[in-house]
């Protein structure tokens, strides 16, 4: 059976930025429909398998202790973990449940058959959609590792690693991205063996190299084995175990996470149908305004190859319903200082230029860095035993203007919020100094750290 249907708004995916809109917009008086696949993924990537549950995890394998059983202490955590998504996909339908102009089509799947025109199709229910407008927000997915035995039943995404059973009491991770780390750390803290395999020559290749020994040598301390220059080749399950082939030799473990970056989720959308350009990465092409080259189409979120987090789609939004409902001046040339935080123990927050990207553009800068466990005027750390870390500024030594930062100490994921905010309003790196902060804080590090340049 087909049923058709016209709407102002279509929104195709239920992440950050389209429930957003299709909400703002419903409460303004504009009719939208949006139409979500999979049911359990209510809310989208982040509050489903992204963000919130490895967080959720991060904090149990945080607090675990020695007497724990690893094997029993992580069904408990992932129990924890599944009870808080359940509520949280829950509050998701709630929201906009209620509101009476926005239809809402779960456990369906669309492509675009026309401009404007797209076929849902759940089971044996069709539905013809034409819009006014349509706002595509599918995501994005793991990248696939295009090796022999890669789609083995212990080879794991980060999705599925969630699940992993039986715990692992070895876990090799193909990967040393932001994804990769934060489940490294996670684990090892959980009680499995991890190893890391890089192909590259060292993990946080986009940072300055010192900020990355931090992170190495916080993730060596909890047991974490790095191998550089490993690039994998094949993947083979014996029965008793899975050995990972790499060009640094053979790592054998229970099971594999494949952690190599995630990739705009666009194939079956049948964009080609509706005249809207992708790129090479397969991602949606969009200009600043977030408008794709098929009229009266925009995609948000990480479908179109921006960066992948949950504020900037959220930011994205903002974008969008500015042209829909008010001035349309805002636009993604706007944002400046975004952060960043890699969830490792303890985390890195990074905002704006790094110490080496400063140096290929030809800048000269003063630099300002410490480690976390010299800083006498930040004693939080010590207070939660963890002094592990680094704090680094980049500054124009003429304005005094913070050009970046990167932060790895506990707190990091709140601080450079802070940092971020002063490089928006131009608060120069003296003032940042000569700030009065609460105590015992992560804050009170500015005082001393941006006291005197590295010598």
């Amino acid at each position: 059976m087909t049923e058709t249907l016209h709407t102002e708004i279509l929104v195709i995916g239920w992440g950050k930025a389209g429930k957003t809109l299709a909400g703002a917009l419903g409460r303004d008086g504009r009719s939208v429909t949006l139409v979500e696949q999979a049911a359990d993924m209510v809310g989208g990537t982040c509050i489903n398998i992204g963000c919130v549950p490895t967080k959720a995890l991060v904090h149990s394998a945080e607090v675990r202790r020695e007497e724990d059983e690893a094997s029993a202490y992580f069904r408990r955590a992932v129990d924890r973990r599944d009870t808080l998504i359940d509520r949280l996909n829950a509050a998701n339908r709630a929201i906009l449940e209620p509101v009476d102009r926005v239809r809402l089509v779960v456990g369906a799947a669309a492509h675009f058959t026309a401009p404007r025109r797209v076929r849902v199709v759940g089971g044996a229910e069709e539905l013809d959609i034409t819009a006014d407008r349509v706002v595509v927000n599918t995501g994005a997915l793991p990248r696939a590792l295009d090796v022999p035995g890669a789609d083995g039943p212990r080879v794991h995404d980060s999705t599925t690693i969630q699940h992993v059973d039986p715990f692992p009491a070895r876990l090799a991770i193909v990967g040393a991205g932001p994804v990769a780390l934060e489940f490294a750390s996670m684990f090892a803290q959980f009680g499995s063996e991890v190893t890391l395999l890089e192909r590259g020559e060292r993990i946080l290749r986009g940072e300055d190299e010192d900020v990355a020994d931090s992170v190495g040598e916080a993730l060596a301390d909890l047991g974490v084995r790095v191998l550089t220059r490993a690039a994998t080749t094949a993947i083979d399950d014996t029965g008793s175990e899975v050995v990972v082939r790499t060009g640094a030799g053979d790592v054998a473990a229970d099971a594999v996470l494949v952690a190599v970056g995630r990739v705009p989720a666009t194939d079956g959308l049948g964009l080609a149908a509706a005249g809207i350009a992708v790129g090479e990465r397969g991602e949606v092409v969009v200009d600043d305004l977030l408008r794709a080259s098929a009229e009266g189409v925009w995609a948000v979120g990480d479908v179109n190859g921006g960066p992948q987090q949950t504020y900037v789609s959220y930011d994205d939004h903002r974008i969008v319903l500015s042209q829909l409902t008010g001035e349309g001046n805002r636009s993604r040339a706007d944002r400046v200082a975004v952060p960043t935080t890699v969830f490792t123990t303890p985390p890195l927050g990074r905002v704006g230029l790094s110490e080496a990207e400063a140096a290929r553009e030809g800048r000269r800068v003063d630099v300002y860095a410490k480690p976390v466990a010299g800083i006498a005027a930040m004693p939080r750390p010590k207070t939660l035993g963890e002094t592990h870390g680094l704090i680094k500024f980049v500054v124009d030594p003429e304005t005094d203007e913070v050009l970046g930062a990167a932060l790895h100490t506990v707190d990091a994921q709140e601080l450079i919020n802070l940092v971020a905010l002063a490089m928006r309003t131009g608060t120069t790196r003296s003032q940042l100094r000569d700030g009065i902060w609460t105590h015992p804080s992560s804050t009170e590090a500015l005082n001393e750290v941006l006291l005197s340049t590295r010598a």
